[in-house]
């Protein structure tokens, strides 16, 4: 028996509670999990934004070691340290045959399969294929990375989610430039691996917009050159920093139509708005017509931060080892598995940036 947190229903708080995990199978690994991330994608499933099977054990940004392989698994073993990658890629779908592997048809499908059962026998799923909060986990082998050499565990396992998607965000869907202004809207995990990927990408200006007048702290020791308190006003404050003209680049991290509108609000005539905050259905975001043509900007959505985690793991690693990323600054608290529904509690009211469970 391993203790892990579970999601018993969409709403319900979450339980932390022993579950008994079955041996690897062909094709599987189970892993001793070092750490864990707390983000909000987690908290969306909590709260029915995202819509998969329950009872689940969250969690899907982790590393840590394998204790055991199944049949045909034969690019790992025990003792290997890794990292878990929550949406991995089939390699034969419409998608990953564009080379889209963000985007893969298959990447959820293990979502819906039984991962452990409680001790009364409830089956349980592995929420966003994973389930990384729990001291231990079995997955699929392509669910699986080689840390990269060098960076411990307890920062490797930010890597899974937050900072591939912040990094990707800004490198593979807005593509900034060296030169260009960036904003960013949100400064909580990803917001503020955004802001790191802003500055190693160039950019002369970032702007960092948050609801809290407590991180600017975070967000300048992050990269940002500015700092603004959200408001009715964030876009005209933005234009006043860039002589009227607005930014080059926003990236939402946020995930509410406010916010989205303005993220899009606060570029420039040609800008781009990335969105990497997962909002519900209800949060809809209108324009006019006439704006689209007057404006000319770009507005576009961003999984995963648009990686492949198989290609830009070994390029974040190398930015990390060169001192250009800082993981640790990333983590705001470190919490056990018990620390997980406070660590939810603050996300909520937009305080902090990344909690990490470390077991």
């Amino acid at each position: 028996m391993v203790r892990a947190a579970v999601l018993p229903a969409v709403g319900s708080p979450l339980t932390i509670t022993d579950i008994e995990l079955p041996e690897p199978g062909p094709g599987q690994v189970r892993i001793r999990l070092a750490a864990a991330g707390v983000c909000h994608s987690d908290l969306s499933l909590t709260d029915g934004t995202m819509r998969l099977p329950v009872p689940a054990v969250l969690g899907h940004e982790g590393a840590g070691t394998v204790l055991s392989v199944g049949e045909d698994v034969t690019h790992i073993a025990p003792g290997d340290r890794v990292v878990l990658n929550w949406a991995p890629s089939c390699g034969r779908c419409h998608a990953c045959g564009l080379g889209e592997v963000w985007l893969c048809d298959s990447a959820l499908t293990g979502a819906g399969a039984v991962h452990a059962r409680t001790a009364d026998g409830t089956a349980l799923h592995p929420g966003l294929n994973v389930a990384a909060f729990a001291e231990e986990t079995v997955v699929a082998a392509n669910c699986v990375l080689p840390a990269p050499d060098g960076i411990p565990l307890t920062d490797a396992a930010l890597l899974g989610c937050a900072v591939l998607t912040g990094y990707g965000a800004v490198h593979h869907s807005a593509r900034v430039r060296a030169g260009e202004t960036v904003v960013v809207i949100g400064v909580g995990g990803v917001g503020l691996a955004v802001l790191q990927s802003a500055r190693i990408a160039g950019a002369s200006r970032i702007v960092a917009v948050d609801v809290s007048p407590a991180k600017e702290e975070l967000a300048r020791a992050a990269g940002a050159t500015d700092y603004l308190v959200a408001s009715a006003g964030t876009a005209r404050e933005v234009r006043k920093l860039t002589d009227g003209h607005g930014a080059d680049v926003a990236v939402e991290c946020v995930g509410r139509a406010v916010t989205i509108r303005t993220a899009w609000e606060s570029t420039r005539r040609g800008g781009r708005t990335t969105v990497v905050g997962i909002g519900g259905k209800d949060q809809q975001v209108t324009f006019h017509a006439l704006e689209l043509f007057h404006w000319g900007r770009t507005l576009s959505g961003c999984v995963y931060g648009n990686c492949d985690p198989v290609r830009d793991l070994p390029v974040l690693a190398e930015h990390v080892r060169a001192g250009r990323l800082d993981l640790g600054s990333l983590v705001t608290e470190r919490i056990t598995l018990d620390g997980i529904p406070a660590a939810f509690d603050m996300m909520l009211a937009g305080r902090g940036g990344r909690a990490l469970v470390v077991f």
